[in-house]
């Protein structure tokens, strides 16, 4: 899979998104790395790092870096056999990146179904 058929990928996974969600993500850049960094698991798939929105007291104006959710193309590849199966784990990582955003813990993603 190219780079760019990859893009569209995510692409689209943010355009899925409801609209009463999709409202709510603000200054939050979505970033597509071949992998993850050497500090993390190499197959990690997908990483939210900012402040989420259940922390933010007294946040925003100048100075607040967008946050960023980052999505990792070749650990999501490796575990992925079809295009189809690309386009649906690219939208779990989204969701599931985009649910760290809102404040939800790991454990309540996964009980959700977003793992």
């Amino acid at each position: 899979m190219t780079d760019e058929q990859f893009e569209l990928c995510v692409d689209r996974a943010i355009d899925i998104l409801p609209e009463e969600v999709a409202q709510l993500i603000d200054n939050v850049a979505v970033i597509i790395e071949d992998t993850p960094p050497p500090s993390d698991p190499p197959d990690l798939l997908g990483l939210y790092v900012g402040t989420p929105l259940t922390e933010r007291f007294g946040y925003g104006g100048i100075g607040h870096l967008p946050d960023q959710i980052f999505i990792f193309k070749q650990p999501t590849l490796a575990i992925c056999d079809t295009v189809g199966d690309v386009v649906d784990e690219v939208v779990t990582t989204v969701v599931h990146e985009v649910a760290h955003f809102f404040g939800i813990e790991e454990r309540r993603i996964h009980e959700l179904g977003w793992g």
